[in-house]
């Protein structure tokens, strides 16, 4: 029995013998009353000592066999073993608990212990806060019996439960006394020493009281009379700085009014120093002097404004007025804004800016100059706009009024009333030339006001940036250094409404940047005054571009007004305006360094609306024209020679360089332009222009021309003759247009689209910034001429809309020496417009030109294959009529001498075409139709006469005879071909003849 709690593991821990002795006989004495309980079927008895809620069965003791004791074995033990485990470990539990109960008090680990042993041996519900037995779960809990033997168990336990608290509380107590009653001694000995200690002081204090008396008494009385002493000098101070600040403020008010801003504002700075020092506090005589001072500083700084803007802005008043008044005086204004121009020598320069510099050290000394700048730069604009608007009211009724002989009818609108017109309708109605003369006033006066401006910002760049050596250096390095501080302190200060009161120099250096510092290097006092002077100097520099801004937006609205009326005038009309813009735009941006986009992009808008007007009117002609053209041919007058000679100086005219050879050709096509006016070619245009043109005057005038032709061929029908007779005709009248010593014979509407071209060229040279447009316009045009000219003759169009009753040789030589001449002409067209183009557009635009080109070629081959189409066809038709010529051959009394009537009408056809084409066409194009005429000749007329049957002798001659005469006839024609015996045009036609009548006749 006592081997179990070792093989348990559970022996207690306890090294007392005694103890462990006794603790062995209870654990003996209780186990054995335990196991020899009566009642051992109930265990309800014994095991509620232990515990409510557990329930283990008794053991079964089974007769031990009847084996030997060597024969026993540790396994026969273990069913008994494993029985009353449990329980055995329950019982070593309370005799562990009573052994310790049992310890003396030394043993006890501390306080609180037996308390916590109390609870660990009584359950807790017995300790929770709401524990009461009128609650029948808790009843349940606490009172789980179910008969009278049962109760009598838990009375006992719940007793034992008391005992067991009582016991713990009486322990808890008993350790806590000693300190209770060790404390309590303590208090008594404090108290004792707290006695002692009051005694001891009091007699301290009568020691100290003795002391004072006799010691200390005189030498505090010599203390109070220094310390008495000390106040008077400091009242004595007080009441001077007093009358100081007196005489300060009285100063001040006198400076102020007699307007010496540099001495009012050293008081400012004086009185801002001690106002921000304790010199003043408390002082209630002075509760108003920073309002004071603030106010001082305001009316300074009003009377530094008006200074600035009086010497910047009123000044140039008086120049407006005497460029009005000579505008007015005079009949002619120049255009290019150098009259009147406004310029200050150095020594005005100079003694402007000695103006300036008090006023500019004043607004630096008060931080205001950036404000006075903004405020300079309204001004300044709303003084641009106020300038301009009074020059055009007080111009316009005048140039109204002023005759201009060179107005076209319908250029001026007027209202209906005729009085009060508006602003804008005014404006319209001027003439091109009175515009311009408006606008070369206003170029003036806006350049007055901003040569001005452009003195004031470079003055106070000076001021800020080159004053090394000059007597005021100091003063502006110390003036930036104190608005420099005071910006950034009103920066701090996050934009309150109180006025920033300005920092003295000595203070500003030595307590702001120090300060400032501390937050951020860049805010070092050079960081700080340079980005001061920064700011000044962009404000300066927004100034004058905000001027010019002002002036564009003026000068962009007055063209705005006439935006509809540009696109209709004159070439040179429209560039005067443009050109002043242009000089306007450069010399406005030259002064206010900055490109003007707006009014740029309205000149841009404007051009570009004139070239497209320019383009469909010249569209809306050439169309007319070729509707009326009746191809015949006219005489050239020397304006559209001298277009094309200019064609090969266009390089030299272009860039203005010109020698006398070239000054001549332009010398006399101008004067032919403005003196040629009862032209031929100029009335077609002016007819044409007017859409008065009558188709029964182009024929009769176009007929004379015919019949000075036809008496011109009588003469010669060589091209060469034609030419030599048209040189020694009048001098402002020719034949042909020379164009490289070569002559082309030309119609009304080929000179019209030569006149076109010019302009086009003379567009793209003045407004090169349109030059792709121009040239898309140059390609638009001479497309629509070749196509509308193939439809007129070619395709026999001019038969439905000119009254033409067919289409002639004639006609369709003069078409093609047109198509020539235009052919001819582009490539030097081409060279002159891409003088402007952009090289980033030369490629597209020169393959569409040479697109063109090619058209006008191919238009040009058609109209040669369809004047030899044509004789092909009348050869056809004389062809189809042989074979009664023939017939007749066989007749006995045929005896004419002279060839066929075949041979003659078709030798007589050959020839006119011959004559045509010779006098209108040039050599190479005359013997290239004439070399394929030729061969349809030959292989046509032998494969004609080789299907005749001839059976009369008389008609064999008769056969000689014509193939003679057209072999005469064929041998004659110009195509420059020639066989290896020296004879022209020889053909199949010569070897029929050979064959026929032998080589003897050929």
């Amino acid at each position: 029995m006592e081997s179990q709690p070792s093989l348990s593991g559970r022996t207690p821990s306890r090294s007392n013998s005694d103890a462990n002795a006794a603790t062995s006989s209870s654990t003996s004495q209780s186990l054995s009353s335990i196991l020899n309980n009566p009642n051992a079927s109930d265990s309800a008895s014994w095991i509620g000592w232990w515990s409510s809620s557990t329930a283990v069965a008794p053991p079964e003791f089974v007769p031990l066999s009847s084996k030997a004791a060597s024969d026993v074995a540790r396994s026969d033990f273990q069913p008994y073993l494993a029985s009353i485990s449990e329980p055995y470990h329950r019982f070593e539990d309370i005799r562990n608990h009573s052994s310790k109960e049992n310890l003396d008090l030394d043993g006890i680990g501390g306080q609180g212990e037996a308390l916590v042993a109390c609870l660990r041996e009584v359950p807790a519900l017995y300790f929770k806060e709401d524990f009461a037995l009128e609650e029948g779960a808790t009843f349940r809990s606490a009172c789980p019996f179910s008969n009278v033997s049962e109760n009598l168990g838990l009375q006992e336990k719940l007793s034992h439960y008391l005992d067991v608290v009582e016991l713990h509380l009486v322990k808890e107590i008993s350790l806590r006394s000693n300190s209770f009653f060790e404390a309590q001694g303590q208090l008594q000995d404090l108290n004792v020493k707290i006695v002692e200690g009051c005694n001891r002081i009091r007699e301290l204090k009568e020691t100290i009281r003795l002391l004072d008396v006799d010691l200390i008494e005189s030498a505090t009385q010599i203390h109070e009379l220094n310390a008495t002493r000390s106040n008077l000098l400091a009242l004595q101070q007080k009441l001077r700085l007093i009358l100081y600040v007196n005489q300060a403020l009285s100063a001040l008010k006198l400076l102020v009014a007699s307007a010496d801003c540099a001495g009012a504002l050293d008081v400012t700075d004086d009185l801002q120093h001690l106002l921000d020092g304790d010199e003043l506090t408390g002082l209630h005589c002075f509760r108003h002097l920073r309002d004071h001072v603030a106010a001082s500083i305001d009316s300074v700084n009003s009377i530094l404004s008006a200074e600035f803007m009086r010497a910047s802005i009123h000044d140039t008043g008086d120049t407006d007025v005497v460029i009005l008044s000579k505008a007015k005086a005079t009949t002619s204004i120049h255009a290019n804004g150098k009259d009147g121009e406004v310029r200050l020598d150095e020594e005005e320069t100079s003694s402007f800016q000695d103006r300036l510099l008090p006023v500019i050290i004043g607004l630096l000394r008060t931080a205001k100059l950036p404000a006075v700048l903004r405020l300079y730069r309204d001004t300044l604009t709303a003084d641009m706009k106020t300038a301009i608007k009074n020059a055009v009211a007080e111009l316009l009724p005048v140039l109204v009024s002023r005759p201009d002989s060179e107005f076209t009818p319908g250029e001026r609108t007027t209202d209906a009333d005729g009085a009060g017109a508006s602003l804008a309708s005014k404006l319209r109605s001027l003439s091109s030339e009175s515009f311009v003369q408006l606008l070369g006033v206003i170029f003036m006066i806006v350049k007055a006001h901003l040569v001005r401006a452009a003195e004031v910002k470079k003055a106070i760049e000076w001021i800020m940036s080159n004053l090394d050596g000059h007597y005021a250096a100091n003063s502006v390095a110390a003036a930036i250094a104190v608005g420099a501080a005071v910006a950034e302190t009103a920066l701090d200060n996050d934009g309150q409404g109180a006025f920033a009161l300005p920092y003295s120099p000595q203070r500003s250096v030595s307590k702001v940047p120090p300060l400032q510092a501390k937050v951020n290097d860049s805010a070092s006092p050079s960081n700080i005054s340079r980005n001061f002077r920064a700011d000044v100097l962009r404000e300066n520099t927004e100034a004058v571009f905000a001027a010019c801004d002002a002036a564009h937006g003026r000068w962009a609205k007055l063209l705005g007004v006439r935006a509809l009326l540009h696109p209709k005038l004159r070439l040179q009309e429209f560039l005067s305006i443009y050109n002043i813009t242009q000089d306007f735009i450069t010399a406005t941006e030259k002064i206010g360094g900055r490109l003007g986009y707006s009014i740029r992009g309205t000149l841009q808008s404007q051009a570009k609306a004139f070239v497209d007007f320019q383009h469909e009117s010249r569209m809306t002609k050439i169309r007319a024209v070729l509707d009326q053209e009746t191809w015949v041919e006219v005489d050239v007058p020397d304006e559209f020679q001298a277009i094309a000679s200019s064609l090969f100086f266009s390089e030299a005219l272009i860039s203005g360089n010109l020698d006398d050879s070239q000054s001549n050709t332009e010398t006399t096509r101008n004067e032919v332009v403005s003196n040629n006016d009862s032209s031929f070619a100029q009335k077609q245009i002016e007819q044409t222009n007017s859409g008065e043109i009558s188709a029964d005057t182009n024929v009769k005038e176009k007929s004379v021309s015919m019949d000075e032709a036809n008496k011109i061929d009588n003469k010669s029908s060589s091209p060469q003759n034609n030419n030599i007779n048209a040189k020694e005709r009048g001098k402002t009248m020719s034949q042909t247009l020379l164009y490289k010593d070569v002559g082309y014979h030309m119609v009304n509407c080929g000179l019209i689209l030569l006149k076109m071209l010019s302009e086009y060229v003379d567009m793209n040279s003045f407004l090169p910034a349109l030059s792709s447009e121009v040239v898309h316009r140059v390609v638009e045009i001479l497309k629509f001429f070749n196509t509308r000219t193939c439809q007129l003759v070619l395709g026999a169009g001019a038969m439905q809309v000119s009254g033409l009753k067919s289409i002639t040789s004639k006609h369709l030589a003069l078409a093609s020496q047109v198509i020539s001449f235009i052919y001819a002409i582009i490539p030097e067209i081409r060279r002159i417009l891409f003088l402007k183009v952009p090289d980033a557009r030369k490629a597209m635009l020169s393959s569409e030109i040479d697109r063109v080109a090619q058209d006008y070629k191919v238009h040009r081959d058609e109209i040669h294959t369809k004047l030899v189409q044509i004789m092909r066809e009348r050869l056809l038709v004389h062809l189809r009529n042989l074979p009664q010529i023939v017939e007749s051959w066989n007749r006995p009394d045929d005896a004419d001498p002279h060839p066929s009537q075949f041979a003659r009408s078709l030798t007589k056809e050959v020839g006119f075409l011959q004559r045509v084409l010779s006098r209108t066409l040039h050599d190479v194009d005359v013997q290239a139709i004439f070399r394929q005429v030729v061969i349809i000749f030959h292989s046509q007329i032998s494969e004609a006469f080789s299907r005749i049957e001839i059976n009369t002798p008389q008609a064999k001659d008769r056969l000689h005879r014509d193939v003679t005469h057209i072999l005469g006839c064929v041998r004659s024609l110009p195509t420059d071909n020639l066989n290896s015996s020296g004879i022209p045009n020889w053909g199949q036609l010569d070897e029929f003849l050979a064959q026929r009548f032998g080589t003897e006749a050929g």
